[in-house]
C-alpha cells in the first residue's frame, strides 16, 4: 500500500527509481502506474495533502465526447478504469461515488445543429459510439426542466462525475509509492546522461527518471531542467449552491453551448461553472482569488436553457453560495504534453491539461509505459515534440474553454526552435 506522510529526516527517501513531480491526481495516477510497473517510485507535493489545488477546483467531471482521436485514446480506458476503480487499485469495494448520468451539450442556435451532428459522427468513428444526437423534442422528453429554445444537443449516458479527493487517494493507496507531503521540489538535477535527481525543501533524490506532473507550475519545474514548457494556466471559477428542492438531482452534466455555461446535480445542490473566453492569461498560483459577481453572472447563464435557475436565483442567500477558483493549463492545440524531452534524458512530461480529472489514469499509464519501454514513443501522438515534428491534430471538441493569446504563439514559437 501506497505510503503518504510528512517526510523527516529519517524517513526521507534520498533514492528513487522515478520521481513525480506534483500530488494532483494526474501525478498520482502516474505514481500508481510507475509503481505497479516495479519501479521505485517517490511523488513530491508541496501542500498540506494530495489533490488540494488544481483538483480539488475543478468539476469532477469525466466524458468521451471528444472529437480529437488522441484525447479519445486517454477518456475511453480511463472511464473503464473509473468503472472498475476498486478492482484496478485493488481495494475491495473502495468507493469513488461515480456518477454516470451523462452530459448533455445543448443549444438553441440553428446554426449549430450541423456542428452537433458532425461531433457525433466523429464520436461514433473513433469508437465512441454510443453518443447520440437529440432534437429539441427529444432532449426535451428526457429533461422535461429544459427550456423550449433548444433544438438539438448531444448526450451520452455512461459520461458523468465522480469524487476527485477518493479516487486520488485510491490511486495513493492502491500503488506502492512514497507520497511525499509539504515537500517542495526546488530543482531537477541534470549531469552528463541526463536527470540525476531532485531537489527539495527537505534534501536531494537521486534518480534518473523524473515526471513533472506539477499542474500550473510545470512551466517552473521545467526551467529547472532547462526546458521551456509551452503552457498558460487561465483561471477557471466555480459555484457550488447548496441544497436546494428545485434542482433534479437525476440531471446530466447540462451545457448551454451557446455562452458555454454548464451545471449538474452535487449533493442535492449543484455546482455551476462558465468558461469567460476573457479570462486573461495568469501566473502559477495556490491562492486565486474569486469575483464576487461571478455567481450572479454563471446563473443568469445556465438559466438561458434551464429556466427554472431564475425561479431559483430569486431566493438564494449568500450563505447558500459556495466559490472557488483554480488553473486550467492550456496548450496551442488544448491537448497536454505527455512523454520524454529528448535533450534531457530520464525528464518526462505530463501537464498541459484543462481536462486532468478525466484523463488522469489512462495518462497516467501511457507514461509509466513510455517509461518501462512498453510502449514506442513513436505511438505517442501527444509528445512534446509534436509541434516540432508537425504532426499537431486540431480538435473541436465542445466545452474546451481554447485561449490563445500572442504569448501562447510566442512561447510555442521558441518551443519549437529549440527542440
Amino acid at each position: 500500500m501506497g505510503r503518504i506522510f510528512v517526510p523527516t529526516d529519517e524517513t526521507f527517501p534520498r533514492t528513487a527509481d522515478a520521481v513525480v513531480i506534483g500530488g494532483g491526481i494526474v501525478g498520482v495516477a502516474t505514481a500508481f502506474w510507475l509503481s505497479r510497473a516495479g519501479l521505485d517510485t517517490v511523488l513530491v507535493e508541496m501542500r498540506d495533502g494530495l489533490s488540494t489545488l488544481t483538483t480539488a477546483a475543478s468539476a469532477e467531471c469525466f466524458r468521451a465526447q471528444f472529437t480529437e482521436p488522441a484525447m479519445v485514446a486517454l477518456a475511453k480506458p480511463s472511464i473503464k478504469i473509473f468503472e472498475n476503480f476498486a478492482e484496478v487499485v485493488g481495494i475491495p469495494d473502495y468507493d469513488i461515488s461515480l456518477q454516470q448520468r451523462g452530459y448533455l451539450f445543448m443549444t438553441d442556435d440553428p446554426d449549430m445543429v450541423d456542428q452537433l451532428k458532425a461531433a457525433v459522427e466523429k464520436h461514433h468513428s473513433l469508437g465512441v459510439t454510443d453518443s447520440e444526437f437529440l432534437t429539441g423534442d427529444e432532449v426535451r422528453a428526457r429533461f422535461p426542466y429544459v427550456s423550449p429554445k433548444v433544438i438539438a444537443a448531444t448526450f451520452r449516458q455512461r459520461d458523468g462525475w465522480l469524487a476527485c479527493h477518493e479516487t486520488t487517494y485510491g490511486f495513493a493507496k492502491g500503488s506502492d509509492a512514497n507520497f511525499l507531503l509539504r515537500t517542495k521540489a526546488t530543482d531537477v538535477l541534470v549531469d552528463g546522461q541526463g536527470v540525476c535527481g531532485v531537489e527539495t525543501s527537505r534534501g536531494t533524490i537521486s534518480a534518473r527518471v523524473v515526471v513533472n506532473a506539477a499542474g500550473p507550475f510545470a512551466a517552473m519545474v521545467g526551467k529547472m531542467a532547462g526546458v521551456e514548457v509551452p503552457i498558460e494556466p487561465v483561471r477557471r471559477q466555480k459555484v457550488i449552491i447548496g441544497l436546494h428542492e428545485r434542482i433534479p438531482q437525476d440531471a446530466p452534466m447540462t451545457i448551454d453551448l451557446v455562452n458555454d455555461a454548464y451545471w449538474r446535480p452535487e449533493v442535492r445542490g449543484a455546482l455551476l461553472g462558465w468558461v469567460d473566453p476573457d479570462e486573461p492569461i495568469g501566473e502559477p498560483a495556490e491562492n486565486l482569488p474569486t469575483d464576487y459577481f461571478f455567481p450572479g453572472i454563471v446563473l443568469e447563464k445556465v438559466a438561458r436553457l434551464s429556466p427554472f435557475w431564475e425561479e431559483i436565483a430569486d431566493g438564494l442567500k449568500d450563505a447558500d453560495v459556495h466559490i472557488s477558483a483554480g488553473q486550467y493549463c492550456y496548450t496551442s492545440d488544448d491537448q497536454p504534453l505527455i512523454g520524454p524531452v529528448p535533450e534531457v534524458s530520464g525528464f518526462y512530461m505530463n501537464c498541459g491539461y484543462w481536462a486532468g480529472v478525466m484523463l488522469s489514469p489512462m495518462a497516467g499509464k501511457l507514461v509509466a509505459d513510455l517509461i518501462t519501454g512498453a510502449m514506442d514513443p513513436r505511438n505517442n501522438p501527444l509528445r512534446p515534440t509534436r509541434y516540432a515534428e508537425g504532426i499537431v491534430v486540431e480538435g473541436d471538441s465542445f466545452l474546451r474553454g481554447r485561449h490563445l493569446e500572442a504569448t501562447t504563439a510566442r512561447q510555442l514559437q521558441v518551443f519549437v526552435e529549440e527542440h
